[in-house]
């Protein structure tokens, strides 16, 4: 039996009184890359807003390798103005808010649609930079260098991380000098430097041509064979997301209207009327 590292149970997302996702359940196992696809404002990004704890869900509950992280029920005045379903389903549980920095280091890292990377910073800085929330020492052991062997340990797996992903000739080069396929993979791996059990990628190849969109491709199958990690995407290059996912999920106005093999979802109807409209009778 496959492990469970991601779970949704009835997730709904309501900003005053539109419902950006609608009652979203899905799982993810161990080893599986997992897209999440659907038209622009179907409420992807949202959803992955909500995983990661930047927004807190008007209502459900996400596990992460087999425990709850988040969980939210309709209140105060949002029990008038709630639109979804199930209202009552986890009222009697305690709410679960922690902050996308704590989700973090459970385990889960993301990368966003616009790149954010530190512009100042070279390469080898920003992956660093990243590591230091997994650092053991204070502000004792750093004022007296008693933290050099870890430093020294953090620096070299930086270089071998960099080595891997293809970068590291450019490691010393300021990140925003990067041509922007090269910015993205940067993204990934200062996201891989968190040591991460799952990795949510947010429109990976946005922005790319299709030589630059296929070398991602095969990138992300490396990551998922080379580092064991379980992944989350989505993406609207549709080639690349059937190419290299083992299942998807479509939302479509925040609701899931399909589930299933690349070869499943090609085929639903739901999913061809969502992306290319529905004639209307004449």
């Amino acid at each position: 039996m496959s492990e469970n590292v991601l779970r949704l149970d009835s997730i709904t997302m309501q900003f005053g009184g539109v419902v950006a996702v609608d009652n979203l359940s899905m799982e993810i196992n161990k080893g599986e890359i997992v897209a999440l696809i659907g038209p622009n404002g179907a409420g992807k990004t949202t959803a992955f807003n909500t995983i990661t704890g930047v927004y807190e869900p008007t209502n459900g509950e996400v596990s992460f390798l087999g425990r709850p992280i988040v969980r939210n029920h309709p209140q105060g005045k949002m029990k008038k103005l709630y639109k979804g379903s199930d209202p009552e389903k986890f009222s009697r549980a305690p709410v679960l808010n922690p902050t996308p920095d704590r989700i973090t280091a459970l385990g889960m890292a993301r990368t966003f649609q616009n790149i954010r990377l530190w512009k100042t910073q070279t390469v080898f800085d920003n992956v660093l930079i990243a590591q230091h929330m997994l650092r053991t020492s204070n502000v004792f052991s750093a004022a007296f260098r008693l933290n050099r062997a870890e430093e020294a340990a953090q620096r070299r797996e930086v270089g071998e991380l960099l080595e891997i992903v293809g970068l590291s000739d450019v490691k010393n080069e300021l990140a925003t000098s990067l041509p922007y396929g090269k910015q993205r993979r940067l993204e990934i791996a200062r996201a891989l430097a968190t040591h991460p059990k799952l990795l949510m990628l947010d429109e990976p190849a946005a922005g790319m041509n299709p030589q630059e969109t296929h070398e991602l491709t095969a990138f992300i199958g490396r990551i998922r064979t080379e580092f064991d990690m379980t992944i989350l995407l989505i993406e609207h290059h549709m080639d690349l997301v059937m190419d290299i996912s083992d299942r998807i999920y479509v939302i479509d106005f925040g609701k899931l209207i399909a589930h299933g093999t690349p070869e499943v979802i090609q085929n639903d109807r739901r999913v061809i009327d969502a992306y290319l409209g529905v004639e209307e009778d004449a």
